[in-house]
C-alpha cells in the first residue's frame, strides 16, 4: 500500500518538527548528564576537603525551598521530635 504523494508531502513538515523536538530533547538530556556529573566532582571535591556532604546536600535542598515552607517543616519537625522526646 503507498501513501498518495500529498498525505506524504503534507507530513514531511510535521515528521521534521517531531524529529527536531526529539532531537532537542536528546541534546538536553545529554546536557543534564553532564551537569549532574559536574555536581558529583564538586560533592567529591568539598568531601575530599572534609566536608559533610551529606549535610550539604540537606543545606541545598532547605535553600531551594521557600522561607515559609522551610520554617513550617521545621516546626512540624520540631513537633514530632518534642512528641517523641528528641532533643
Amino acid at each position: 500500500m503507498t501513501i498518495p504523494v500529498q498525505i506524504e508531502e503534507s507530513r514531511r513538515p510535521v515528521d521534521d518538527r517531531l524529529r527536531l523536538l526529539v532531537e532537542r530533547i536528546e541534546r538536553l538530556e545529554e546536557e543534564k548528564k553532564g551537569i549532574g556529573e559536574d555536581i558529583r566532582d564538586v560533592y567529591n571535591e568539598a568531601k575530599a576537603v572534609g566536608y559533610d556532604v551529606k549535610m550539604m546536600r540537606q543545606i541545598v535542598r532547605l535553600r531551594k525551598m521557600k522561607p515559609d515552607d522551610r520554617r513550617e517543616m521545621d516546626m512540624i519537625l520540631d513537633t514530632y521530635r518534642a512528641a517523641l522526646g528528641i532533643d
